[in-house]
Order: structure tokens, then sequence, then C-alpha cells
């Protein structure tokens, strides 16, 4: 018989799945126990995709088109456990909160969501689709691939990030790219045999700098940014004079930039400051990859590149998701309609597949990432009990568009 899709439970669920780490490919476990509890509530045709992506179905009663709600399976690390209020792993619920890593960042929503979706079986107007993606902490390979491959075809994807209630449309993308510099390697007690790598770092530095002062701005995302985060030196012996410096740069893009518009900006940027470098000293750009390897084996070489995406705000979708998540503390009107600040798996449903997409779920977004993560179990209450009149609502608008 399938399990009761209420609050309560949703919320025993959440907790148990914190008690579960799983970082960017490590999330064999949490997968497991996803798909054991959609198949216990009832939802139909569950499977863990190639990717390693949990997918199951919730029935409607007709033929409107699909709603997928979607979280992802990956946190990012705890840190040190003494710096938490609360043990990171515990999924204790505690003053009215859930707490540990995970309790907003996702598995929390997560788990709202798949409840949500089983409560919709047989009610919805028409499929609604739950997707729960790996690797969203390192860019987003199970959404790129989950959509690439065409094992699902949603008409509209509801992403389950933090929006304390509100109905986010967009965020700007993000970019890691290199700075390559490279010398001649030699031992510090004599210079003049060697070409040092650092001796280009200041002017590139200045270029990346340059290149920030002069970004491009969006009326609902704000200004892309660009700043150097980090530097390695190779050799690391403080006596041995550096034939390799890499220069690490986080560029926050807008929606519509390709990854080779940003090395080539960057490249010209940093030549106007360094121009010819002298004999014996080199620099490049690139976009910064890794080779990526899920639980269940698949394996591809990813540029560290998210794409950023904004929805209209007077989308029909949009205007319909607004109108019935409603306010929390009051009597009419929608919701509150903004971009996130930081990136999610939007970027590839909206950004790249151009598939309507909105971000919902209770959470604060200052919480995430810190030793402080909390989720305020009224405000997901709430949530979870809004969820039925989103899913119908975004079925009927995308019915009228068809």
């Amino acid at each position: 018989m399938p399990k009761k899709p209420s609050f309560e439970n949703a919320i025993e669920f959440a907790a148990e799945l914190i008690r579960i780490p799983g970082m960017p490919g490590g999330e064999g476990e949490v997968a497991a126990r996803v798909r054991e509890e959609m198949d216990t509530l009832g939802l139909v045709d569950v499977r863990i995709d190639e990717t390693g992506n949990v997918i199951g179905v919730a029935r409607g009663r007709g033929e409107a088109p699909p709603v997928m709600l979607s979280c992802h399976l990956d946190v990012v690390a705890a840190g040190d456990p003494s710096g938490w209020e609360v043990p990171p792993y515990a999924g204790e619920v505690r003053d009215a909160f859930l707490h540990g890593r995970g309790a907003m960042d996702i598995k929390g929503p997560l788990a709202i969501q798949t409840y949500a979706a089983a409560a919709m079986i047989d009610q919805a107007p028409g499929d609604v689709i739950v997707a729960h993606t790996v690797l969203e902490e390192r860019g987003g390979l199970g959404m790129k691939r989950l959509l690439e491959e065409g094992s699902v075809d949603p008409a509209a994807v509801v992403i389950g990030e933090a929006t304390h209630g509100d109905v986010c449309i967009g965020h700007r993308g993000r970019a890691e790219l290199e700075v390559i510099l490279e010398g001649v390697a030699g031992h510090a007690s004599a210079p003049h045999r060697a070409s040092n790598a650092l001796d280009l770092l200041g002017g590139v530095l200045d270029g990346i700098r340059d290149l920030a002062g002069r970004q491009e701005s969006d009326r609902e995302l704000g200004e892309a940014s660009l700043v150097a985060t980090m530097v390695d030196v190779l050799p690391e012996s403080r006596n041995v004079i550096p034939d390799l410096v890499i220069v690490s740069v986080d560029w926050r893009v807008l929606p519509g930039v390709e990854e080779r518009e940003l090395s080539a900006a960057l490249r010209s940027a940093i030549h106007a400051r360094v121009g010819t470098p002298p004999t014996g000293l080199t620099y490049d750009v690139r976009m910064a990859s890794e080779l990526q390897r899920t639980y269940t084996g698949y394996e591809e070489k990813c540029s560290l590149f998210t794409p950023g995406f904004l929805m209209n705000p007077e989308h029909p979708v949009v205007r319909a998701a607004a109108r019935a998540v409603g306010r929390r503390f009051e009597a009419s009107g929608g919701a509150r309609v903004r971009p996130w600040a930081f990136a999610t798996d939007g970027g590839w449903a909206c950004g790249v597949n151009e598939i309507p997409t909105i971000g919902f779920a209770p959470g604060e977004e200052r919480h995430a990432h810190t030793n402080e993560e909390r989720l305020e179990l009224e405000e997901a209450r709430w949530a979870f009990e809004r969820h039925p009149d989103l899913i119908v609502a975004m079925q009927r608008a995308l019915t009228s568009r068809v």
C-alpha cells in the first residue's frame, strides 16, 4: 500500500536523507533511498538513469502537458562539525527548524517536491515528473544529461532551490576560467638562469580588473562580474623560481553568453596589459574543466560552466505560478517574482533547452552552504500546501498555450 503523502512524512524523509552524506559523485546511497521512497509513494516508471539521476512519474487524471519537479541529490561538504550548532548530519528537528547539511539545499525541498507530486496522483490535470539530479554542485552534469537523452520531455520545470516562498525566474550563469602563465624554473639563488612565471602576474591581475570594470548589466539580474579567486604556483618550493602559475577567475555571466566569447574577452584584456611577454614567458586563457565521474561510473570531461537564464515576468507560466503561490502572510496578491543570486539546474532547463522554468521552495538563501543551514518547518509546510495549486495552475497555463 502506498505511503501517505503527508507533510509530516515528508519531513521525516528529509531528515533521513540528511543523515546520508552525498557529495558530488558520491550520491549513490542517497539516490537508492530516493528511488525506494518514490516506489513506496506510488510513483510509476521509477528508475535511475545511466548518469545516476532518479526519475519517477505521478500519473495525472488527464492529458495536460507534464510539469517536472526537480532538485539535486548532492550537497556541499559540511566542513568542521565543531562549527555547527547542531551536528551537520544529525537531521535533527530543534526549535521549529530542520537542521543539517541539505536541510534547505536541497534535501528538504527534494522531499517536499517528491511528496507533493505523490499527493497529485490521479488529481493533477496531467503527469507530474519528478527528477532529482546528480552533480548540480559541480555545474549540473545530471540535468544536462537528463535533457540531452530525452527520456523526459517536460513542458515546464519547477526547480526546488530555496526561494523563501518567492517565484524565481532566472539567475546569472557561472564560468570558471584559468589564466596559464609559463616560464622556466630555476634555483632562487640564480634568478638570471630562469624565467619567472610570476613576473606576468601583476599585468594579468590588472587585465582582470579592467575587464571587471566594464561588464554589462541586466535590469532583472544585475551586473555580470568577474574576479580572480586563486593563484596556484608550481613548483611549490619557496626556494624555486616557478615555471607555472595558474590564476583562477570566477565570472558570473548574463544569459546568452557562449564559452568561447569569455576566453577571447579575457585574453584580449590581459594582452592590453601584458602585451608580448619577454623571451621565456608565455600566457594563455582557457575554460577550466574537469573529468567528472558519477557514482554509476559514467564519465564526461566537463567545462566548469553553468548557463544562466531569465524568464519573462509576464510569461503565462510565471504569472500563473505567482498567482497560485500567493504570499505566505497575505490573503491576496501574487508571489514576489525575482531572480536567484546563485546558479541552478534551471540554466540547463531554460537557458539551453528553452523549457519554461521557475523556482519555488521554502528556505532562506542566506543559509545555503553555511554551518547554520536550516529549514523553518512552518514555511516548509506552507510551501508543501501550495504545490498542488502551483502544479494545476502551471498545467492549465500550458494547456492554454497549446
